[in-house]
């Protein structure tokens, strides 16, 4: 951080790694102006609880700035949230995608949307309470390298791998060199109100709504078969394909399982699973990436080394890449080669990429198997693009896997 006292927004929301990172800058001694981002369906769900949840959250950040008289302003950002992430991802959900809603919401509304609101206002950076670290470079002209942070659990360097060099330069992370027990302890030493509140496991600004809620309200519901992929056997049904990821595990209800998702057929709304997704002939790690990112603004010239992250987590691959043309030809894509196989990657989410601690940049994986889909019988796809499904009866009796 330059050495000379900065104006800093600070993006609050209540939690304790938002309220450290702002009583951190805080006390170094710089000005700081509190935001919290009050988006559209905070209202929108106000029905499913008793009173507002968001309403706790306001309280607990109202409380942190009383403390060290910081003022707190609330950002209404309704109509960039619906436009510029709902949207997409309702439209992703229905095209049988999976896509990733916290790295949109960090590259179009916390540091996209909320950027060009306070662009007048004559902030030097803004922080918030995200495990990163950046580093900027001692002139203006340099760039801003985004590394990973102390905690490699709590690290959420994937989640800001899409963000814009311009949008790097603009950003402050306080713990980024702090582990998830030591803000606790900081946040205890500085008697903060919500020391001991638990941390959100929800998708980002969905707050205590459930994403299947979520889904159900926006895109709906509509009745659709699981099929057995090695045989075509009709298990049950499902509420719709887009409530389903590949790889997915939970939420089946099937008996005999484990179970898990293998492949959607998005057109007749058919769900195929089945209980060998481990087998060793349908790993995978060779898939494409595109919609790419890079901070430096090119492709690394450097690709020995890489590592890769397919989701957000302390784990590594060691990775390949190979620039391929896109499919309109004018955008690069890439072919990554993993070296392990992975078999939880699903079309729409991100894959960040890593020279030793530092991430230089980010795409979207494109396909979610080798050439070719998981491999799904004839009688399977053949039940699947039946009209009236109706005619398969009642579901098959699942046997254990030792008696079958």
């Amino acid at each position: 951080m330059p050495g000379r006292r900065l104006r800093v927004a600070v993006l609050l929301s209540g939690g304790v790694d938002s309220s450290t990172a702002l009583r951190l800058i805080h006390a170094a001694g710089h000005d700081c102006t509190a935001f919290y981002l009050k988006i559209w369906f905070q209202e929108d769900f106000e029905n499913f609880w008793s009173e507002c949840p968001w309403d706790e959250d306001l309280k607990y950040a109202r409380a942190v700035c009383d403390q060290v008289d910081v003022p707190l302003e609330v950002v209404h950002l309704s109509d960039e949230y619906w436009n510029n992430v709902v949207s997409h991802i309702i439209s992703e959900y229905r095209s049988g995608r999976t896509p990733n809603p916290d790295v949109l919401c960090n590259t179009r509304i916390k540091f996209g949307a909320f950027l060009e609101a306070i662009a007048s206002m004559g902030f030097d950076y803004v922080a918030s309470g995200h495990y990163a670290h950046v580093v900027h470079a001692s002139s203006e002209d340099g760039p801003s390298i985004l590394k990973l942070s102390k905690d490699s659990i709590k690290d959420q360097t994937y989640f800001l791998s899409h963000l814009s060099q311009s949008q790097l330069k603009r950003l402050l992370f306080p713990l980024g060199c702090l582990r998830k027990d030591e803000v606790r302890r900081i946040a205890t030493l500085m008697d903060l109100p919500n020391k001991d509140r638990k941390d959100s496991q929800g998708i980002c600004f969905l707050g205590k709504v459930k994403f299947s809620e979520f889904v159900a309200k926006h895109i709906g519901e509509l009745e659709g078969v699981l099929l057995e992929a090695e045989t075509g056997d009709y298990l049950g049904n499902h509420h719709g394909f887009w409530f389903y990821t590949i790889g997915q595990r939970q939420g089946l209800r099937l008996p005999g399982g484990p179970w898990y998702v293998v492949e959607k057929d998005v057109r007749n709304n058919v769900v195929f699973v089945s209980r060998n997704y481990f087998s060793l002939d349908k790993r995978r790690r060779t898939f494409h990436v595109g919609s790419l990112n890079w901070f430096s603004g090119a492709p690394p010239e450097n690709t020995e080394q890489l590592r890769c992250k397919v989701r957000h987590g302390p784990g590594f691959y060691d990775c390949s890449i190979m620039a391929v043309a896109g499919i309109d030809g004018d955008e690069d894509n890439l072919v990554v080669h993993l070296s392990e196989d992975d078999q939880g990657l699903a079309a729409g989410q991100f894959a960040a990429f890593y020279h030793g601690d530092v991430c230089i940049g980010s795409g979207v994986i494109m396909d979610s198997w080798d050439e070719k889909c998981f491999p799904i019988c004839s009688k399977a796809l053949e039940i699947a693009r039946m009209e009236d499904k109706s005619k398969l009866g009642k579901p098959v009796r699942i046997m254990n896997l030792d008696t079958r």
